[in-house]
């Protein structure tokens, strides 16, 4: 029998590009992306990008439950008796309280706290242009600080690494949310956000708000008890009667000293114009020196600090989440693994060369 001849083939040409990931494709091409769904930091978009909230922010339905349970409880067993036997206008006053509480908490979680955008790939080679200077071509990495004057006080801003820029003034890089935040306070867990610029207000009205939505249950409670006792039940009975109305006190019993810390720690800032980021830190502690550490920002009045914090025009935010990416600016193509790949593809060239042989060899015998 003749030799036969063969040609291995290639099982690229045999593969056909699924319909899905044409239209996939074309549609991808066509309809523009916004900005949000690139966002290189660590954070969630809802509502089309209107919407951020920090990614590890599995605390907050825990904030929001003990919020909504202590209420619920409150309005539906203590309010009655109270009703009865005091005035109306408890539940209109927690009413009042409990919806500015929950407006409060929600403008702090989903409001950008004031993130910076990185620095584009062409701003930070000007920016690595500029400080290197001596013509080398090796690279060399941009100094940590630069220091500025502001109100005749050296301050030093530090270069983040991260977003490619010297960070400004009052900025600190997050490293939960991957972000650079301007007028950085904290990250709070609770409200699953950074605290900055943009949100300090918000969260400040929380904490107050909340510090008397918590006081004023707590002393209802106790109110509630107190009057059952003298109806001429003892103490006890008067537990067993309403055994929310416990739950609410060990509730309010355990955050309120927390709450009314943390109110009055925020009212110290608030009047100093300080952040917890500095506070914490001591950059303008008397401890470094008697008049090289003095607050730069500060106004020498409390009510004007108070006034510049919690009173002055809302900041736009910088980093336009809900804009449309340039045309020009390339889009990542899809992996491998986002395609589904016909049932011949998955066979490797291994198994595939070996068939050829074995037919190689009857055709030849």
């Amino acid at each position: 029998m003749k030799n036969c001849e063969y040609q291995q083939i290639d099982p690229q040409a045999l593969s056909v590009t699924p319909l899905s990931a044409q239209n996939l494709g074309e549609k991808k091409a066509q309809s523009p992306r916004r900005k949000w769904e690139v966002f290189p930091g660590k954070n969630r978009f809802f509502c089309d990008g209107r919407l951020i909230l920090s990614r590890q922010s599995g605390i907050l339905p825990l904030t929001m439950g003990l919020i909504v349970v202590t209420c619920g409880l409150f309005f539906a067993f203590d309010c009655p008796f109270l009703v009865k036997h005091l005035t109306i206008f408890i539940p209109v006053i927690g009413g009042v309280l409990f919806v500015f509480v929950a407006i409060s908490l929600l403008r702090t979680s989903f409001t950008d706290p004031g993130i910076l955008p990185r620095a584009t790939p062409d701003e930070a080679a000007d920016i690595e242009r500029q400080i290197d200077t001596s013509g080398s071509s090796t690279y060399r990495p941009p100094p940590r600080t630069k220091e500025i004057l502001i109100n005749q006080q050296v301050v030093k801003l530090k270069y983040c690494f991260t977003c490619k820029m010297f960070r400004p003034p009052r900025t600190s890089h997050c490293s939960l949310c991957d972000n650079c935040v301007e007028r950085f306070d904290h990250h709070c867990p609770w409200v699953g956000n950074c605290v900055g610029k943009r949100n300090y207000r918000f969260f400040y009205s929380f904490i107050i708000s909340l510090s008397f939505l918590t006081s004023f249950i707590f002393g209802c409670v106790i109110t509630h008890i107190t009057l059952l006792s003298q109806e001429g039940k003892s103490l006890v009975q008067a537990i067993e009667e309403t055994p929310a109305s416990v739950v609410e006190l060990v509730i309010c019993f355990f955050s309120i000293w927390s709450i009314l810390g943390l109110s009055g720690f925020h009212t110290y800032l608030v009047a100093s114009n300080l952040t917890t980021n500095e506070d914490i830190k001591g950059s303008w502690s008397s401890k470094r020196g008697a008049e090289e550490s003095e607050n730069p920002y500060t106004y020498n009045s409390i009510i004007t600090n108070c006034c510049v914090t919690l009173c002055g025009p809302m900041p736009p935010s910088l980093i336009d989440r809900r804009g449309f990416l340039p045309p020009d600016e390339p889009i990542p193509a899809a992996s491998a693994s986002d395609i589904e790949l016909p049932p011949f593809r998955a066979k490797n060239d291994a198994n595939m060369e070996e068939n050829c042989q074995d037919f190689s060899l009857s055709c030849t015998a």
